[in-house]
């Protein structure tokens, strides 16, 4: 393959020479930080492509990384949209390193995907949704007000990079590990793995489970969804949530935006972020008023142990300890976006072992954010 991708280099790179009208457009990433990125995707406005080259054909192009001549994975990003939106890319650039990607007029090999998310009718209407690392769910209107009603967000651990969801639901045996890892997390009536809500009179606010879903876009490299609630009270403020929901390839972490609805009489609701605990005497906890929340559970027999944590640019207002979840608080604006990161590791997946690391990996994703890659396209 890379003698054939080489191949295409040098007789592009010829024939652009010979006529001297080629043009093949260039995407320069550049990292000013000392962290290394590491299989991380960027997103370039389709615009900028069409700029650079208008006759591009979507169904017909491959990137190239033009120092070593290998094919770069990408994604066509939509957004719900018709039309393409963003180009991803997935990229690996050393610390205060660049990259120079070309674009070219052949077609790309085959991408496996690493992201998936559905809508589960089949059970009790669940949504769920993975990466390569780790796997998720949340609870529709099936299973509000049963024995089984939870409210956060739910883990299911994995120790492969197989997407395992529709296996899972097939055997309907999932509270079992057969081999690549189960279901054991417990949520219960808390945020789970870093759900939000709003936080009044010094209490949670919980909303009813999701009433509607829409996939937007569906891998190789990401998939994005967004769930939709009913209006509930909370605490004398009649509040609505749209909650839209991105997994990556290779991280550990959810990107959550939460655009809320609200009458009030500020323009400001105060939120909280949270992570169940168990019922340990001292608990491995992270609490970080920067942003940054982690908490590394007890082993749980054979089952292992799962870490959870949540990520935020903007600083918190307080972090607490409850009963059954730690908290972070923040505010949202009316009709105003708010982006945080929230998501979960496995010890038995044998990357992440220790509270030392996933907290580790917590703050580092935190610089990451703060330090994003310079892409530009000419």
């Amino acid at each position: 393959m890379k003698k054939f991708l080489s191949s295409i280099f040098l007789v592009l790179l010829a024939l652009g020479h010979l006529f001297g009208q080629a043009k093949y457009p260039i995407i320069s990433v550049t990292n000013n930080s000392s962290i290394e990125r590491k299989d991380v995707l960027v997103s370039i406005p389709w615009v900028k492509i069409l700029i650079a080259d208008p006759k591009i054909d979507t169904a017909k192009f491959l990137v190239m990384d033009k120092s070593t001549e290998k094919e770069i994975p990408y994604q066509l990003e939509y957004k719900g949209e018709k039309k393409v939106q963003n180009l991803l890319l997935q990229i690996s650039v050393k610390a205060n390193g660049s990259l120079k990607l070309m674009i070219f007029a052949s077609k790309a090999k085959p991408l496996a995907a690493k992201t998936f998310a559905r809508y589960v009718p089949e059970r009790k209407d669940d949504f769920a949704w993975e990466n390569d690392k780790v796997a998720f769910r949340m609870y529709g209107k099936a299973l509000e007000k049963t024995s089984e009603d939870a409210y956060g967000i739910d883990v299911w651990v994995k120790n492969t990079s197989k997407l395992v969801v529709n296996d899972r639901y097939k055997k309907n045996d999932y509270h079992k590990d057969h081999g690549d890892g189960l279901d054991y997390y417990s949520v219960g009536f808390t945020l789970g793995a870093g759900g939000m809500a709003p936080y009044v009179k010094d209490s949670i606010r919980y909303s009813g489970n999701y009433k509607s879903s829409r996939v937007l876009d569906n891998g190789p490299l990401r998939s994005t969804f967004q769930l939709s609630y009913n209006e509930w009270n909370a605490a004398g403020i009649k509040v609505n949530v749209t909650k839209t929901i991105s997994i990556d390839a290779g991280t550990q972490l959810n990107r959550i935006e939460h655009l809320y609805h609200f009458a009030a009489p500020t323009n400001r609701l105060p939120v909280a972020i949270g992570l169940a605990t168990r019922d340990e005497n001292e608990k491995k906890l992270l609490l970080n008023k920067n942003g940054v929340l982690g908490y590394w559970e007890p082993v749980h027999g054979e089952d292992g142990i799962t870490g959870v944590g949540a990520v935020t640019i903007n600083p918190l207002k307080l972090t607490a300890i409850q009963a059954k979840q730690i908290i972070g608080t923040t505010e949202v604006k009316n009709n105003v976006p708010y982006v945080y990161y929230a998501g979960a590791a496995w010890n038995k997946a044998g990357e992440i072992t220790n509270e030392n690391e996933w907290f580790n990996y917590l703050q580092k994703f935190q610089n990451e954010l703060k330090s994003p890659l310079k892409v530009s396209v000419k």
